[in-house]
């Protein structure tokens, strides 16, 4: 964490895949009656009796948005979000003549109640965190509550590098807090506050989320704007990025890109469905375009939460390879016996596929493996392979189904400990 803005990298330089994670990736602690796997989208249709008199409003073309830099959690003396609500109106189908006997809904699309339902139900668990450093630097960032005895999760680059972190409430209470520990697979950070009863945010599921559905971003933008909400869609997903403060780059994978406005501050705040659940976290925005902002499905950050409550390390499983996973161009490409998979594959700078002493060396895997499946579950475009390690933890036994000359294999795994820096 620097005094610089943190950068994402242009879109050139960004590549993408697919993040489709099918079920929640950890169990839910029994602590928080707000964990849920609910459906990530609901257009809250009604019903109207009759077709209006006048004409059909029009849809308000949605506000363009500013883009990209990382929602930088913590710049000198600015960073914090919430954002203002876009309120789309009112948008009414007149109901359709149908042959008699058959059945036919007219639908009503009220999406500025959804907003204003949605806001209610999270903003009172959303955080501003004030940061001051060892070199003597300060900022803002944001965070949300997700148990009641006052667990928070942020973003890494908000607290990770924090010499004093002060968190002030929705209700304007203000404590000090404690880091408890940062992810080492993504930008995630959880610290923890001295209080109890407090609100929690509901949380959802990053799994189905579908492109153009409604998403909401609150947050403490520029250490100014408390409680802002902005709104935008989901614009992609299973985005992958360099973000960075110009010194320094970080790729970060498996992203939700949103239009919803992110700004410095909000950084660490939650990304909400209709139904008032978090559906990621805020983390970079791109400084070299407008409207383009990432966040981190929650369903990566499900895993992290369960260790904290249950008193554990935040620890990542490990395997120690670098892949590629194989889509229909590679695998003709490169002549493969199989057209779905995660190719193990040289490195950066021409570095091995295997990291030595890995667990990954220890079973016995070589580059040019396939590995088609992780205990019984297919490896492929919607089940990137770390998306299948993320409900493990380090210690875990998994069973790889790996394809090497054309022949298929059986090879058990005893995950490590992702380090910070493999």
């Amino acid at each position: 964490m620097t005094d610089n803005e943190f950068e994402v990298e242009p879109p050139s330089a960004v590549e993408t895949d697919r993040y489709g994670a099918s079920e929640p990736t950890a169990p839910i602690p029994s602590r928080s009656d707000n964990w849920s796997s609910a459906p990530a989208w609901s257009t809250r249709r009604s019903l109207p009796a009759e077709p209006p008199e006048a004409p059909p409003a029009r849809r308000p073309r949605m506000l363009s948005f500013v883009a990209v830099a990382l929602a930088a959690g913590v710049v000198a003396g600015s960073l914090s979000g919430l954002a203002v609500v876009n309120l789309m109106g009112v948008v009414e189908t007149p109901a359709t003549e149908v042959p008699p006997g058959d059945t036919v809904s007219a639908v009503t699309l009220d999406e500025s109640s959804a907003v204003i339902e949605s806001v209610a139900s999270v903003a009172p668990a959303v955080v501003t965190i004030n940061v001051t450093l060892a070199t003597g630097g300060s900022g803002s960032g944001s965070g949300f509550i997700f148990d009641p005895d006052g667990w928070i999760l942020t973003n890494r680059h908000v607290a990770g590098d924090a010499a004093t972190l002060v968190v002030t409430l929705a209700d304007s209470r203000r404590f000090d807090a404690t880091l408890v520990g940062v992810d080492t697979l993504t930008d995630l950070a959880i610290i923890k506050i001295d209080a109890t009863d407090l609100p929690t945010a509901p949380i959802g599921s990053s799994a189905a989320l579908e492109i153009g559905q409604l998403t909401i971003a609150i947050g403490n933008p520029l250490g100014d704007y408390a409680d802002t909400v902005t709104t935008g869609v989901v614009s992609g997903l299973g985005r992958a990025i360099q973000a960075g403060d110009g010194s320094s780059l970080e790729n970060i994978s498996h992203l939700i890109q949103t239009d919803a406005a992110i700004n410095p501050g909000n950084s660490g705040g939650p990304l909400v469905n209709s139904l008032g659940q978090v559906i990621g976290i805020n983390t970079a925005i791109a400084t070299s375009a407008e409207g383009i902002g990432f966040a981190i499905p929650i369903d990566f950050a499900k895993p992290i939460m369960a260790l904290a409550l249950d008193g554990e390390e935040i620890a990542r499983p490990w395997v120690g390879v670098y892949y590629t996973m194989i889509d229909q161009q590679l695998a003709t490409d490169r002549d493969l016996s199989v057209d779905e998979g995660a190719l193990i594959d040289e490195g950066p700078n021409g570095a091995p596929g295997v990291f030595a002493g890995s667990p990954a060396d220890a079973a016995g895997l070589q580059q040019g493996d396939i590995i088609t499946a992780i205990d019984g579950r297919p490896v492929d475009s919607a089940h990137d392979l770390v998306v299948l390690l993320l409900p493990h933890r380090a210690g875990d036994v998994v069973d790889a189904t790996v394809v090497r000359d054309g022949e298929e294999l059986q090879i058990a795994i005893t995950l490590g400990t992702l380090p910070a820096a493999p």
